[in-house]
Order: structure tokens, then C-alpha cells, then sequence
């Protein structure tokens, strides 16, 4: 768990770096922000997926990404200095995000 947190802050940091929609302060900001996002996605994003299972079926799972950048729009509510520019700017980072903790976790998986 400390892991994907770990690799969380680390693509938070990234998408900062590399991508204008998204700003956080400082690493410990990023660090806050990997907290309060994994309890989002452990607590509201199952509720939400349920919900709006229908949706999801009818749009092969595209709507997904909408609910994504929902909840990384609610972490950048929550969080102070975090910011996240708009609708389409939670998107963009959220597929970066994920795009880039799948990647380090598979890397960290092939070398162990």
C-alpha cells in the first residue's frame, strides 16, 4: 500500500511537471493529495462505479474516465494547493496518472 502511494505521488509530481492543468505546491502537498485520492478511490469511487454501472456498460467503459477525473477533482477540492484547472484538465491528468502508475508498478513488478 505504502508502494502505490509512493507511486501515486511520483505520477502526481510528473503530471505537474509535464502537464499545465495541474499544480501542486510542494512534494508534501503530493504526498497529501496520494493520501486523500487513494481514500476517494477505496471509499466513493466503488459507490459511484455502481451507480453508474448502466452508463458504463453503454459506453463500453469510456465513462470510466469521467468518473476519474471526478475523483481526482474531489482530491484537488479537499487538498490546499492542489489545483486541478477544469473538467478536461482532470481528465488529461487522470489518464496520465493512471498511464504512469501503471507503468511504474509494472516495473517494479518485472524487476522483483
Amino acid at each position: 500500500m505504502i508502494l502505490r502511494l509512493i507511486l501515486t505521488t511520483l505520477a502526481i509530481l510528473l503530471v505537474t511537471n509535464v502537464y499545465s492543468g495541474i499544480q501542486v505546491d510542494s512534494v508534501t502537498t503530493a504526498v497529501i493529495a496520494a493520501v486523500v485520492l487513494a481514500l476517494i478511490n477505496t471509499i466513493v469511487r466503488p459507490v459511484i462505479v455502481l451507480l453508474t454501472l448502466p452508463i458504463s456498460m453503454l459506453t463500453l467503459g469510456l465513462f470510466l474516465l469521467v468518473i476519474n477525473a471526478c475523483m481526482l477533482s474531489l482530491a484537488a477540492w479537499l487538498v490546499n494547493g492542489f489545483d486541478v484547472g477544469g473538467f478536461w484538465d482532470a481528465l488529461i491528468a487522470s489518464f496520465i496518472i493512471s498511464v504512469v502508475v501503471a507503468l511504474l508498478n509494472g516495473l517494479i513488478k518485472s524487476r522483483s
